[in-house]
């Protein structure tokens, strides 16, 4: 039975792999692309309900061009933190409004719910902004409901449309959307999105070089690494691998002067100088490489290889592997304890969490946790294991000594990446199944915001991230 499930989860993996390279979205290359945010809606809206047939962008002669609408239904007090509201690719040039073709609203007051008429044409939206070819804009709509219902009866939805500032650059975070090809921006102190940065297609893994207030990207679907500015959001300059290597996962050196990218298409691992923006080595690992970490003392790297069921493990001063570890089926992480000398990992095929010896690459002991582990994080303050899954709404913590479960967070949705804010102590979790973040208090342990991102969320970096 368990050579049966492998087979078949190898098999869909392998499958999920080539729709990764066949399915991607073009980068954009005459057009620039929009993105709107709906801003909370004020407590009065609670009994309003309306809906909307379509957004367009209409440019300054008068041609609109059709939004993709994430939201049609405006239900009651839905609209209680920020959403995604509508997304779509645009011809260059300057635009002067949003046009909204409304369908109906309803008002629940004393008397129950009330039918108000909506307009029999499309409402326009005074918003002015520019589009150029490449680039992603954000736009974010605060809804007026003093101005959207006329005395009671009558219903034309008024917004105010403003771009937001830049946050402070230590407040700033990123996700990498794998299908939809661009950085969400969010404001870690607000936990809101505050911008989008369009990039080549498909990227995946990500590192902050939080000194140099950079960020290296790895497109999977055009085998390069973008470099960008952390503060301004522009592509520095991009790094090319070799045709095919389809790099997934970064790791960066802490001094920020060695870089190393997980290439599956290629079976290798790119050993790039992300200053000088070229690739330095190349090193052969195992079947199908997903993930990689650099250990705490920077001497070696573990490249976890998904087909081959191993660690291939690298020394970085010779640029070559001086191990290589048994590991349990597909699709696998790993994580540090605060020491340096526990070696947790992960395997969404596998009921254990294996803790490695690091230096003898002994195991040490395995604990039963359930399958379907996807992402793991070691918590450095107090060595606490936080774990998610692809199946479940839970993050699970566990005490590092006896591996006893000491607490669950529900989560609606399956975790897919993890990280911790060290300022603001808070655990950021992807949630892949519902596109958005959730914030989740390391003390209290609830979930304390959540925000919308895009399609195919996959790693998420932060400014003081331990």
């Amino acid at each position: 039975m368990r050579s049966w499930l492998f087979v078949v989860t190898v098999t869909c993996f392998l499958a999920g792999c080539q729709a990764e390279r066949t399915l991607l979205k073009p980068s954009l290359a005459e057009k620039g692309e929009i993105f709107l945010y709906l801003r909370p809606f004020p407590r009065e809206a609670e009994g309003l309900k309306f809906s909307l047939a379509q957004v367009s962008a209409v440019k300054d002669d008068g041609s609109e061009y059709p939004l993709a609408l994430s939201i049609t239904d405006f239900s009651r007090g839905a609209i209680k933190r920020q959403r995604f509201l509508a997304t779509g690719e645009l011809p260059p040039g300057n635009y002067v409004a949003l046009s909204m073709n409304v369908t109906g609203a309803t008002l629940l007051d004393e008397e129950g719910e009330q039918r108000l008429l909506v307009p029999e044409k499309p409402v326009q939206i005074e918003c002015r902004f520019s589009v150029t070819n490449e680039k992603a804009y954000f736009l974010s709509l605060a809804f007026r409901y003093d101005q959207s219902v006329r005395e009671g009866f009558g219903f034309t939805p008024v917004f105010s449309v403003t771009q937001p500032g830049k946050p402070v650059t230590g407040l700033i975070g990123y996700v990498t959307n794998y299908g939809s090809n661009i950085l969400t921006v969010f404001d870690k102190q607000y936990y809101e999105v505050v911008g989008v940065i369009a990039t080549g297609s498909g990227p995946m893994g990500m590192a902050f070089d939080q000194q140099r207030r950079r960020a290296y990207v790895s497109l999977a679907g055009e085998d390069m690494v973008e470099v960008f500015d952390i503060v301004t959001g522009d592509v520095i300059n991009r790094i090319r691998l070799k045709l095919g290597d389809a790099p997934r996962e970064l790791a960066l050196s802490s001094d920020g002067r060695l870089l190393l990218t997980v290439n599956p298409g290629s079976n290798t691992v790119s050993v790039v100088d992300p200053l000088a923006y070229i690739e330095t080595n190349r090193i052969l690992v195992g079947n199908k490489p997903t993930s990689i970490l650099i250990d705490p003392s920077g001497v070696r790297a573990y490249v976890f290889n998904s087909l081959s069921q191993s660690i291939s493990v690298i020394d970085i001063a010779s640029r070559s592997i001086v191990a290589t570890v048994t590991n349990e089926p597909v699709l696998s992480r790993g994580q540090f304890n605060r020491s340096g000398d526990i070696l947790y990992t992960i395997q969404d095929l596998s009921s254990y969490i294996r803790l490695v010896n690091p230096f003898s690459l002994a195991l040490i002991q395995r604990y039963r946790v359930g399958l379907g582990m996807s992402t793991i994080k070691v918590d450095t303050l107090n060595n606490l294991i936080y774990t998610g899954r692809s199946h479940s709404g839970d993050v699970e913590v566990y005490e590092p000594t006896t591996f006893m479960p000491i607490s669950t967070i529900p989560t609606d949705g399956a975790s897919s990446y993890m990280t911790i804010d060290n300022e603001l102590n808070n655990l950021y979790v992807i949630n892949g199944d519902k596109k958005r973040v959730e914030v989740i208090n390391l003390v209290t342990r609830e979930i304390v915001a959540e925000f919308d991102v895009g399609e195919g969320p996959f790693w998420l970096s932060l400014m003081g991230e331990r």
